[in-house]
């Protein structure tokens, strides 16, 4: 059974407060990379291309395993979501972070959706 890996970006914060205390440019705002509701599908490769530029780096090291896990076929999270094929998880930008859902799609669930 192949597996393929979706991500979703479900929300993008932005921490005023921090960037004004910490940031070189105060006025960032929130990660202009991603846009909340956008979705990117996985398979084979794209893993170790990180979809070919399409995909922040930063991003990218924080989600990485799970998104490796689940184009393997393993469990994301078993016990700590209330489903084992998917993570919730996020950047580690501490002022503007970008949360995602992580998802496994097997093969055989693919002519269901």
């Amino acid at each position: 059974m192949g597996h393929k890996c979706k991500i979703t970006v479900l929300r993008k914060e932005c921490y005023q407060d921090l960037q004004e205390q910490y940031l070189a440019d105060p006025q960032a705002g929130k990660c202009p990379f991603f846009e909340e509701g956008q979705e990117f599908l996985l398979e084979g490769n794209d893993f170790f291309r990180m979809l070919h530029g399409k995909f922040c780096s930063e991003a990218w090291d924080a989600i990485s395993r799970y998104v490796y896990t689940a184009l393997q076929g393993g469990s994301i999270m078993k016990g700590w979501t209330n489903d084992e094929k998917m993570m919730i998880a996020c950047c580690n930008d501490g002022t503007r972070p970008v949360i995602f859902k992580i998802e496994r799609i097997d093969e055989a669930e693919q002519g269901e959706q």
